[in-house]
C-alpha cells in the first residue's frame, strides 16, 4: 500500500517581537493603522499541512508520495524531505511563484500578527492523482490545500476507487456545503477536531452526531482531552493524549496525529492502537519548536509508546 499525502506546503517565518503590541497602536487610529515592529529574531521553518504529514510518515517508517505545488524557492526543502523518506516526484514547481508563506509576529503576551501568502498553492488545482498508478490498496489523505484542490482529489479518488482520509482541518471556514457533502461521499475516514465538527455539521444542517455516522471511520480530536474513534456512527475507542515532558510548540501537533492515524490504518492495525500511535506521534511534535524539528527511531518510539499507555506497541 502507498500513502499519497496532499495538502498545503509552506515556509513558516516565525519572529520575536520583545514588547506589547497594544503598547504601540492607538485605537483611535485604528482607521489609519501604519505600524512597524522591530522584531528580535526571526526563523525560517519548514511546514504545510502536506509537508507536516509526509515528515512524521516518513519517521514512523513508511515512504509516502507527496503532492503539492511549490515556487522557485522549494529546492532546499524538497531535498531535506527526499532525506527523510519522503518521495517529492509528484511536487509540481510553480516556477513564477513563491512556496505559500505564513509569517507570524508574536509579543510578549503571545498576541500574534499573521500575514499569509497562498502563492504557488493558489496552483494546486491543477495538479492531479490520475496517471500516478493508483489502486483501491492505496490510501490518500485529502488535507487542507485550496477549496478547489481538496474538491479534486476528492472527486479523482472517487472515480479511481481509492480510499482516501477527509480532513478540510482550517479550511473548513471556507468550504461551501456541496464541498464538504463531495468530500464526506466517498471517504473511508473523516478527521477533524471539536470546532471543525461543529462547524461542518452547521453547515450541512445536520447533528454531529448524524455527521459522524455519515462515513465508515470518524476521528474527533479534543486537544488535551484526547481523541474518539468511532465505527458507522458508534463510539469504537477512546483515546488519551500521550504524556508529554515539555510544551514547546503545539503547532503542527494535529498533522503529526494525522499521519500516526494514517499510518496505522495502512496497516490495518487495531482502532485503539492507531490512535494510540498518533497520540504519541503528535506528543514528539510539542516537544519541538517547529513542524519537522522532532525526531524518533523505531526502537524508541515502541519503548515510549509502551511507557506512555503501559501495553507494548504490537504490529
Amino acid at each position: 500500500m502507498r500513502i499519497v499525502v496532499t495538502g498545503s506546503l509552506a515556509y513558516d517565518y516565525i519572529m520575536d517581537f520583545p514588547g506589547y503590541f497594544k503598547d504601540h497602536m492607538l485605537m483611535e487610529k485604528a482607521h489609519m493603522l501604519s505600524v512597524s515592529f522591530l522584531v528580535d529574531s526571526m526563523r525560517k521553518m519548514r511546514g504545510g499541512v502536506a509537508g507536516n504529514i509526509a515528515y512524521n510518515l516518513a519517521l514512523l517508517g513508511e515512504r509516502p508520495l507527496l503532492l503539492g505545488t511549490v515556487g522557485h524557492d522549494f529546492s532546499d526543502y524538497r531535498n531535506w524531505l527526499e532525506s527523510q523518506g519522503v518521495d517529492t516526484s509528484a511536487v509540481q514547481v510553480i516556477g513564477h511563484e513563491f512556496t505559500s508563506s505564513c509569517f507570524i509576529n508574536t509579543d510578549r503576551a503571545n498576541n500574534q500578527i499573521v500575514a499569509f501568502y497562498a502563492g504557488a498553492m493558489g496552483h494546486d488545482h491543477t495538479n492531479t492523482l490520475l496517471n500516478r498508478g493508483l489502486t483501491g490498496q492505496d490510501l490518500v489523505l485529502v488535507s487542507p490545500t485550496s477549496p478547489e484542490a481538496i474538491e479534486r482529489f476528492a472527486i479523482e479518488c472517487q472515480q479511481l476507487g481509492v480510499p482516501y482520509i477527509f480532513d478540510p482541518g482550517k479550511q473548513t471556514p471556507r468550504l461551501e456545503a456541496e464541498h464538504i457533502q463531495l468530500g464526506l461521499r466517498g471517504a473511508k475516514v473523516l478527521v477533524g477536531n471539536d470546532y471543525e465538527f461543529g462547524m461542518m455539521a452547521r453547515k450541512l444542517e445536520m447533528s454531529e452526531e448524524d455527521l459522524i455516522a455519515r462515513v465508515p471511520l470518524t476521528v474527533i480530536t479534543r486537544g488535551e482531552q484526547g481523541s474518539a474513534l468511532y465505527t458507522d456512527g458508534r463510539l469504537a475507542a477512546e483515546i488519551p493524549v500521550a504524556p508529554v515532558r515539555e510544551v514547546l510548540d503545539p503547532t503542527g501537533a494535529g498533522d503529526a496525529y494525522l499521519a500516526g492515524l494514517a499510518f496505522g490504518i495502512a496497516r490495518d492495525l487495531p482502532l485503539d492502537v492507531t490512535g494510540r500511535i498518533a497520540a504519541l506521534t503528535a506528543a514528539y511534535a510539542i516537544e519541538e519548536r517547529g513542524c519537522q524539528e522532532h525526531r524518533f527511531m523505531s526502537n524508541e518510539f515502541a519503548s515510549r509508546y509502551r511507557e506512555a499507555f503501559g501495553v507494548d506497541l504490537a504490529g
